[in-house]
């Protein structure tokens, strides 16, 4: 199929861009890797009258460390990510790069614009819950900083205001035990069910004493799992018994639709598994 007709404009900067979104309402929709919106638009899903190319705006394609933490600008792509030589306090968000679809989606695809999608099953906005990250966004008032707890509101739909964009992420602190997996039917799919664990370890490393739990694919948005981190609150000994009994509390605390890719018991039996091995991985770092 092809998109509907629509008008394109192209932005030079981030202030020019912010003004055509001003100018041309809920009708514009930015476009930059466009491996998620052109799809949508082939299949009539989504129909903006305006798109608004931010590819050429200059200074959103940084990687940077500092003493607020790891900043990645919007116009990043995955592999961009992948292949960077990263701090390993932020290890896991290079290597979750992997599951990103293929190599030609993840050379094409953006940091920015897989965040303002906000597909439930999303890496990056996984991430971004499990790392308690800020998403920069800026609009006609200027910038502001989104917490990632409150960036999500459901499937495809954010905390943006219309005439905002996404302008930069940032991690504030590192993560050295942390890690994230999946599982999809094929390999570069969409994940089923997608599963993040940040763990925090004693300083002789035998006893977690706190971490998060994030789900992907089990509910609207990226899920926190407060009863599985109480698990992994409790100071046990790190290994196999503690890493399941999480696991497995996590499993019985969500609520997940079933679909035609999977049952909400298959999408438990998943989330066991996944949180598990995620545990485990997290350890091994």
């Amino acid at each position: 199929m092809k998109p509907a007709a629509f008008t394109y404009h192209r932005a030079r900067t981030v202030a020019g861009a912010v003004g055509l979104l001003a100018e041309l309402g809920e009708e514009a929709e930015l476009i930059a890797g466009g491996q998620s919106l052109v799809a949508m638009m082939n299949f009539r899903l989504a129909r903006p009258e305006h798109l608004v190319d931010i590819g050429a705006v200059p200074g959103l394609d940084h990687i940077r460390l500092d003493g607020s933490g790891l900043r990645i600008g919007a116009l990043v792509t995955h592999h961009a990510v992948e292949t960077a030589d990263l701090d390993p306090g932020f290890a896991v968000v290079r290597d979750t790069m992997r599951w990103i679809g293929h190599l030609p989606i993840r050379t094409r695809g953006t940091v920015g614009g897989s965040l303002a999608h906000a597909d439930a099953t999303a890496e990056w906005c996984l991430l971004a819950v499990l790392l308690d990250a800020g998403i920069v966004a800026e609009g006609p008032g200027g910038r502001r900083t989104i917490p990632a707890a409150g960036m999500f509101h459901g499937p495809f739909t954010t905390a943006l205001d219309a005439d905002e964009m996404i302008v930069e992420v940032a991690f504030p602190r590192p993560a050295p035990h942390a890690a994230v997996t999946e599982f999809a039917e094929r390999r570069g799919d969409f994940a089923i069910v997608a599963a993040g664990v940040d763990i925090a370890l004693s300083a002789d490393g035998s006893r977690v004493h706190g971490g998060r739990v994030v789900l992907g694919g089990v509910a609207p948005v990226p899920l926190r799992v407060p009863a599985a981190e109480a698990v992994l609150a409790r100071g046990d000994l790190a290994g196999p018994d503690l890493f399941a009994e999480c696991a497995a509390t996590a499993a019985a605390a969500i609520d997940p639709r079933g679909d035609a890719t999977g049952s909400a018991h298959y999408r438990r039996a998943l989330t066991r598994t996944l949180v598990a091995r995620a545990c485990e991985e997290a350890l091994s770092r």
